[in-house]
């Protein structure tokens, strides 16, 4: 394991996460003096995991340079249930033909960012597929219907009369049950799943089994911003996606979004983070810092070269399609050091009042050096220039003074 304090262990480990439950039963498993069985289990909905995935794949990671073995669970057994987490309806179960062709794909990607040498990929039905009837029910006898209802979104469900089939009971109890055949020590999961991973340590208890301890990280937004990245949401950057591509999606977050990504997916430390957020409200571009962002994802899931080329190929097409050969000079004046974008539309006379500005934002309809804006509250530092762009027709490069 890495030469490091018991403190600093855990300061990494809970880096970017939303909870650990219990931190003093992880204390005391890093005492165990033996590698500890770090499990996350992944339904194959889809065939591409994205950038979404690789929160929780990104602490598996770190955890495995702890020296920690990961246990990547592939749920083929319960992608065939279907978990409605998060949702107010059942979610359709998969075919199994569906399910083995995306788990197939799921194993292929996941060591873009996990170490092979330390990685188990498991499948929940080598032991599910064993099980009769008779094993199902007294796995259904170890809950109540009453504590089900706990789940948040069967509780709403129930409140609202809206139908909870059976089979969805099944769900959490066989998720909790894969904790007790993988005789994992912690489980890694999103903080939709926290009755789930819940469910493992009550589970693994009745096994007669030392309980998993919980880390449950945040839901990353897709690039709209507001929706938990999805494929169905047309909002998500697959780690499969094109140099071009991945590069592109990533340079069209938010500013606000950035820091963000940068948390739960950067590879950098956080002092450095930390640096770059100073450096930015001191007058520094975001858009300096969203590069380096973009040009490490795409590193890490192509190659050094092919970032680069990804950044030659934006800042081309960003000047061929955003810089008028007739573009005005203006400069305007900050307040206090800074300016609000729609002061600093209203001033450049690239629209009639800030309440026109407002609303070109909202609209989709503003772009700062390329980068479509969508915080009407965003600040400005003085001693920049910008190249701001309202529609389609209306540039003008800005020095704010």
């Amino acid at each position: 394991m890495l030469n490091m304090t018991q403190q600093e262990t855990l300061d990494l480990i809970k880096r970017g996460s939303s909870e650990l439950l219990l931190e003093a039963e992880l204390k005391h498993k890093l005492t165990l003096n033996r590698p500890l069985r770090i499990k996350a289990g992944f339904d194959p909905t889809a065939p591409d995991l994205h950038l979404g995935h690789t929160v929780l794949l990104n602490k598996m990671r770190q955890l495995q340079e702890l020296g920690h073995h990961a246990l990547f669970l592939i749920g083929d057994f319960t992608g065939m249930i279907g978990d409605p987490t998060g949702k107010n309806a059942a979610r359709p179960p998969l075919s199994r033909e569906q399910v083995l062709e995306n788990a197939q794909s799921y194993s292929e990607q996941v060591f873009k960012v996990l170490d092979p040498a330390k990685t188990e990929v498991v499948f929940n039905s080598t032991w599910m597929d064993k099980f009769n009837a008779v094993d199902l029910i007294r796995l259904a006898a170890t809950h109540t219907v009453a504590q089900m209802l706990e789940r948040d979104d069967f509780s709403k469900r129930y409140a609202n009369n809206l139908p909870i089939a059976i089979h969805e009971f099944i769900y959490p109890l066989v998720q909790g049950y894969d904790s007790v055949a993988l005789k994992a020590d912690v489980e890694l999961g999103g903080t939709d799943q926290k009755f789930n991973l819940l469910m493992g340590r009550e589970l693994q208890k009745h096994y007669g089994q030392a309980s998993q301890c919980v880390l449950t990280m945040p839901l990353l937004e897709g690039t709209d911003g507001v929706n938990k990245m999805s494929k169905s949401l047309g909002n998500y950057i697959g780690i499969t996606d094109a140099p071009q591509e991945m590069f592109g999606k990533l340079m069209s977050i938010s500013d606000e979004l950035m820091w963000r990504y940068l948390e739960l997916l950067s590879f950098e430390s956080m002092s450095t983070i930390s640096g770059w957020r100073e450096e930015v409200t001191l007058g520094r571009n975001p858009r300096d810092i969203k590069v380096l962002l973009a040009q490490e994802m795409v590193t890490r899931f192509h190659s050094r070269l092919g970032a680069e080329q990804a950044l030659a190929d934006f800042e081309a097409r960003f000047k061929q399609g955003v810089l008028p050969d007739d573009m005005p000079e203006i400069s305007v004046n900050a307040t206090n050091g800074c300016i609000g974008i729609a002061q600093l539309l209203k001033q450049a006379g690239l629209v009639e009042s800030t309440s026109d500005a407002l609303r070109m934002i909202v609209q989709a309809a503003v772009k700062l050096d390329g980068e479509r804006v969508s915080d009407k509250a965003l600040q400005l530092g003085a001693g920049i220039t910008v190249v701001a762009q309202v529609g389609k027709r209306k540039f003008a490069r800005i020095s704010i003074l």
